[in-house]
């Protein structure tokens, strides 16, 4: 592979990018979002942009997360490379460090730090599982049914 970073990845990574300051550049398109796919990548976080956007947003692997949504022009105006990888960076204001969890989802992205992840992530739980169980008493009380985001408790 041209960028080193893709040999060092493993099922269910997620690439966090910094492209320090291009934002008219996309160097997410497509094919190399698919390459990825085909190494277990499962997402994309980037203070960037991305091209061929409606192929990306149709095949949803990996997902990706952009800068502004997700379109840049598709013809880059000059060379992307990569500079380092496996190195703690700031996207989006965030620090992030290889290992960081990465949590993402229409609304946005989070990063959680390795050493708080077990903490956050049972605190998501209990919040979600709460969250759950009150959507389903609504759904029941407006004789909705149930919907896939909804279980039995």
């Amino acid at each position: 592979a041209r960028d080193g970073w893709t040999e060092t990845a493993k099922p269910g990574d997620v690439v966090v990018m910094d492209t320090a300051g291009v934002f008219e550049g996309g160097n997410i398109g497509s094919n190399n979002s698919l390459g990825w796919a085909e190494k277990g990548i499962v997402g994309v976080v980037t203070n960037g942009g991305a091209r061929d956007t409606d192929e990306i947003v149709k095949v949803k692997r990996p997902a990706v997360y952009c800068r502004d949504g997700y379109s840049t022009r598709g013809v880059r105006p000059g060379r992307m490379i990569t500079e380092s990888y496996n190195f703690p960076i700031h996207c989006a204001g965030v620090l992030v460090y290889p290992g960081d969890v990465v949590v993402a989802d229409g609304d946005g992205v989070i990063v959680v730090p390795r050493e708080h992840a077990l903490e956050v992530g049972r605190h998501a739980r209990e919040i979600h599982d709460g969250d759950q169980a009150g959507r389903a008493k609504r759904f029941d009380r407006l004789g909705i049914p149930r919907d896939a985001t909804v279980r039995e408790f």
